[in-house]
């Protein structure tokens, strides 16, 4: 008998999210059967960026103010200038991520998202890396940073820029598959 339940992952994202950091991350968890959906705080589409140039616009699959974490068992935060800045300071948001951490599901975050981890309090102690200018605020937040392509800790997996995607997508779908195998080995019990 297989289970109903599949794994999806919430990437949240709002106007101004790098965008190869939203589509390549849900490229390589589609890839491995494992569903996205887009979480944000406009309920319509949202605007990718190409550093500083605008990219494509992408639907919104479900309101920040409608999304339960435990629906969820991931969630990748993209970076870029302007999402995660905007996201930091949006209580709902702040509440969204940290009950990922509550729940011990995978979180991830690459460049500027890590910015969203230190406003929600969830990265003292813990081992991290961004890109470099987040590095300082990580620290002063309490996190212990490296500046490598990937840092894993504990379902924590965080990546600096966009040239560190292959390695921060191959880490991110193994965290979550070896969740799954962790359910399904308690299940068999």
């Amino acid at each position: 008998m297989t289970s109903q339940h599949s794994n999806t992952v919430a990437i949240l994202a709002t106007n101004g999210f790098e965008q190869v950091e939203l589509t390549s991350p849900r490229e390589a968890l589609e890839a491995a059967g494992i569903a996205t959906r887009i979480v944000s705080d406009q309920d319509d589409a949202i605007q990718g960026m190409h550093h500083a140039e605008k990219g494509d616009r992408f639907p919104v699959d479900q309101l920040l103010g409608e999304a339960d974490a435990s629906n969820y068992d991931a969630i990748v935060i993209p970076g870029g200038l302007f999402s995660p800045d905007a996201l930091r300071t949006n209580e709902q948001a702040l509440s969204f991520v940290r009950d990922f951490f509550d729940q011990k599901k995978v979180v991830s975050a690459i460049c500027h998202g890590p910015q969203v981890l230190i406003s929600a309090d969830v990265v003292e102690d813990r081992d991290m890396t961004a890109v470099p200018a987040v590095q300082v605020d990580l620290r002063n937040a309490g996190a212990i940073v490296y500046d490598q392509e990937m840092v894993c800790d504990q379902g924590l997996v965080t990546s600096r820029v966009p040239g560190d995607l292959a390695t921060f997508n191959a880490k991110l779908v193994e965290e979550i598959e070896e969740g799954r195998h962790k359910a399904q080995q308690q299940s068999v019990a």
